[in-house]
């Protein structure tokens, strides 16, 4: 008889998730620095979207990832 996770997630799609909501955060943090007016510089309109885009994609891949099963080799 197997028993059957609670969670719809496993640990590591926790950790995948956690990891994408610090990257999309660090992402807006960036777009924020840009030192040119209405940050129409390379972090607002580069490299920030990109790093957002990114997090959202880890994100999307988290959710996807199937959790693996426990191994119950008794």
């Amino acid at each position: 008889m197997s028993k059957k996770s609670i969670l719809p997630f496993g640990r590591a799609n926790y950790k995948l998730m956690i990891i994408g909501i610090g990257v999309i955060l660090l992402g807006f943090i960036l777009m924020s620095l840009d030192s040119t007016e209405f940050g129409f510089g390379f972090l607002g309109l580069t490299l920030g979207p990109l790093v957002v885009f990114s997090g959202f994609v880890i994100g999307f891949f988290a959710i996807l990832k199937t959790p693996e099963e426990p191994n119950d080799d008794n």
